[in-house]
């Protein structure tokens, strides 16, 4: 696979704070991210996994929130996260008509992990997010099948692909091709030094809206398109949030919900059928499932919470650019096409950086 410019490729950094070493949600240890990608005509969807760490997740839990903006979503799994505070499985995204086919996998996999479950302990609360790739791929077609969830997680990695992939094939940002996209930020703290990133599946949004560092880009190339590319926005954001940051779920609801300050900046207004929806986990703590002992976690000063709020923000914000830059234009359901961000620069001799 190639490996098409990001933002930073064109001279741009989004806020004051440094990204980690690879600027992806897998700057945090453990954390790793594998697609499943369907490409074939009128099918044009995947699958993306998000594993939060290496080890058994159903046993070592970790902290965990969720915020909803706009609740035009169908998410899986949130009511008993948000009770409880607690992840146990992969984060699996996907198709809107595919999430019972991820849920399913996703339970496999956790059973195949933990043979204790539904025996001696309780059962498996699957997460699973979505947006409707309706446009660009045949989603009554239900083409997303138990192997292409699998293919996802076994094959997590590093290493992040961005753009028309996995859950991202069929996405439509801004009404250019969306997808997936990722970046992350440094968080130097007096104490310590932590990690937060972000990883978003894009589906959102009107061209004449997108803004990149204040300038209305989105405007600049409606007035240059010669026909018609925008679509009243009903998609919808999936963002996901991963720190090291030793916070309670308390706190990582309230980091969750100033990813909306970097969404907005791109442009988004959170229209009446635009789910954005926000899930969050830290690493900093594993919860055990049958602790022998109080369990007991650190947890940073309230104070110190605004650098996050900053950093969730930044990231947010770049990673959604990303997967605008990243994605490749495609052609689906009945002829059905959206261009690529990066292409339109080319065509009209755009420059991002002034």
């Amino acid at each position: 696979m190639d490996n098409p410019k990001r933002l930073r490729d064109y001279h741009i950094s989004i806020g004051e704070m440094p990204p980690g070493a690879e600027n992806s949600i897998t700057d945090l240890e453990g954390v790793t991210v594998g697609h499943a990608t369907l490409d074939d005509a009128d099918c044009q969807t995947g699958v993306t996994a998000i594993i939060p760490h290496q080890g058994n997740l159903f046993r070592e839990k970790l902290i965990a929130s969720s915020h909803i903006v706009n609740g035009f979503g169908k998410t899986m799994g949130t009511i008993q996260l948000n009770e409880l505070g607690l992840l146990e499985t992969p984060i699996i995204l996907t198709n809107t008509l595919s999430v019972g086919t991820a849920a399913d996998c996703c339970i496999e996999y956790m059973l195949n992990q933990a043979p204790e479950i539904g025996r001696t302990t309780g059962t498996i609360n699957p997460v699973v997010g979505e947006c409707n790739d309706m446009l660009l791929n045949d989603i009554r077609a239900q083409s997303v099948q138990r192997k292409h969830v699998f293919q996802a997680l076994e094959n997590a990695q590093k290493q992040v692909a961005e753009g028309s992939v996995g859950a991202g094939r069929g996405m439509l940002c801004y009404s250019l091709k969306g997808g997936i996209g990722t970046s992350s930020r440094k968080i130097t703290l007096s104490y310590g030094t932590y990690t937060l990133g972000v990883l978003v599946l894009t589906n959102f949004g009107i061209l004449r809206d997108l803004t990149i560092q204040g300038r209305p880009l989105g405007k600049e190339l409606k007035e240059k398109l010669l026909q018609n590319t925008e679509e009243k926005d009903k998609g919808s954001v999936m963002v996901i949030v991963g720190t090291d940051l030793p916070v309670s779920e308390r706190q990582l609801n309230r980091i969750l919900k100033r990813s909306i300050t970097g969404l907005s900046r791109t442009g988004s207004i959170v229209t009446h059928g635009s789910g954005e929806i926000i899930l969050g986990f830290s690493t900093a703590n594993k919860i055990p499932h049958e602790p022998n002992e109080p369990v007991s976690s650190q947890l940073i000063p309230e104070q110190d919470l605004d650098d996050a709020f900053r950093a969730v923000g930044e990231a947010t914000e770049e990673a959604v650019l990303n997967s605008l830059l990243t994605a490749s234009s495609v052609t689906g359901r009945d002829g059905n096409n959206r261009p690529a961000l990066k292409d339109l620069l080319r065509e009209f001799k755009v420059r991002l950086s002034l």
